[in-house]
């Protein structure tokens, strides 16, 4: 296991990814005074993203076509899910936010040989899985 999404394994069998990209900000406020630089204020956590770039060829044994409709499906839902790495690090809750697909090399009946996929995932307040799993008690 390369990574895990909620119940989506990333993994050689699924949809491997060959390239994790990670950007995180923090926020400062800041106020103009006279005569002096602003004052600025730290105010906390800003946005984390995650991007994940990888590709699917079935016929190389390399993931499967049906695993991207699943975080696409994943992503229609519009819920969190908890997002944790193979050695267990836990990232927290994530979002879907775009999944892109390039298909390349098609069989004479259209079908691709190769489809290269980008997925981005933001993170949410960590609270929402709570309220989620409260939820479905």
């Amino acid at each position: 296991m390369m990574m895990s999404l909620d119940q989506f394994v990333f993994s050689l069998a699924t949809a491997p990814y060959r390239e994790l990209q990670r950007q995180r900000s923090w926020k400062h406020r800041t106020s103009s005074r006279v005569g002096a630089r602003d004052a600025s204020q730290f105010t906390g956590a800003g946005d984390d993203t995650i991007t994940l770039n990888g590709m699917v060829a079935p016929e190389n044994g390399i993931g499967a076509r049906v695993s991207l409709d699943r975080l696409a499906a994943m992503g229609d839902a519009g819920d969190a899910y908890v997002l944790v790495d193979g050695i267990g690090n836990v990232y927290g809750a994530f979002v879907i936010g775009t999944l892109n697909e390039t298909a390349t090399y098609h069989t004479p009946d259209g079908v691709p040989r190769k489809i290269e996929f980008s997925l981005t995932l933001k993170r949410v307040d960590d609270t929402v899985l709570s309220t989620m799993r409260q939820s479905e008690s």
